[in-house]
C-alpha cells in the first residue's frame, strides 16, 4: 500500500518536472549581447520575483524530491 502511493507520487513529481522544464525559457547566448540584453530593464532587474523566475527553482526542488523518491522506491 506505502509503496503505491510512493508510486503515485514519484510519478506526479515526474510530470510536473517534464512540465516545467518545457515551460522554462531558453537562455539566449550571444544574441543578448548583440540585441542590449535585459539586465538593466525593469524586467531583467525583477525577473527572480516573477513565476518565470521562480520555475528554475522549482524544478530544481522537485528534482531533489525525486532523487529522494527513487531512493526509498529502491529501499521498499
Amino acid at each position: 500500500m506505502l509503496k503505491t502511493i510512493v508510486t503515485i507520487i514519484y510519478l506526479l513529481i515526474c510530470l510536473a518536472i517534464v512540465v516545467l522544464v518545457l515551460m522554462q525559457e531558453g537562455k539566449s547566448g550571444l544574441s543578448s549581447s548583440i540585441g542590449g540584453g535585459t539586465a538593466n530593464s525593469y524586467w531583467g532587474r525583477n525577473k527572480d520575483r516573477s513565476i518565470e523566475g521562480s520555475i528554475p527553482k522549482l524544478t530544481g526542488i522537485l528534482a531533489g524530491v525525486y532523487v529522494v523518491l527513487s531512493i526509498v522506491l529502491n529501499i521498499l
